[in-house]
């Protein structure tokens, strides 16, 4: 029997659902630091203008307080307290404390839900 060079299909949404929450844990904690590495750019580029410019910081307050902005925000500050809870728990994962599977998923679990809680309140204080 002849190995078939074709690519192998793999569907995300299938792989996805099968994986474990430690699995899910691990890559959404990849995504949520890759987001926040390319927002320091923007972020720092606006601080600048608005530390430089008297009109550019009123014009920005404006836009800034936009829903969609408000959308915007509520995004990074949930990337950021999941990427900073989620590095607490690779932390201690480092150190050999909470490695085995059945602490492991419960520590997975407790970062998707303490993220979740401090992101909705700190979505409570900028809208």
């Amino acid at each position: 029997m002849q190995k078939s060079t074709r690519p192998k299909f793999l569907n995300l949404l299938i792989l996805g659902r099968d994986m474990s929450i430690t699995a899910k844990a691990s890559i959404l904690h990849r995504i949520s630091g890759f987001l926040l590495f390319l927002s320091i750019p923007l972020i720092l580029f606006l601080l600048q203008l608005s530390l430089t410019s008297s009109d550019f910081y009123t014009s920005f307050y404006s836009v800034g307080s936009s829903i969609q902005m408000k959308l915007i925000y509520l995004i990074l500050i949930a990337a950021f307290m999941y990427h900073m809870c989620s590095g607490v728990r690779f932390l201690f994962l480092d150190i050999d404390k909470g490695a085995d599977i059945k602490t492991a998923k419960a520590t997975a679990r407790i970062v998707i839900g303490l993220s979740i809680i401090l992101t909705a309140i700190l979505g409570v204080l900028i809208w």
